[in-house]
């Protein structure tokens, strides 16, 4: 996914540089803003946050 949409659609790359801050952007992206429908349109990082908070409530009932 990441070369098909990244590394094949943007390049040719001149640095390496160039690719490293586009491979930050690229994961900070797929991780924080891209919206997932299985799991309600909401980026994975905050179903991961959401996961969490669920856990430490139920540590907390027990």
């Amino acid at each position: 996914l990441y070369k098909a949409e990244l590394i094949h659609r943007q390049g040719p790359w001149r640095t390496f540089e160039d690719v490293e801050y586009a491979t930050l952007e690229w994961v900070d992206w797929f991780n924080n803003r891209r919206l997932l429908e299985p799991i309600g349109n909401i980026p994975p990082a905050e179903a991961q946050a959401q996961y969490n908070a669920k856990l430490e409530q139920a540590d907390l009932a027990a």
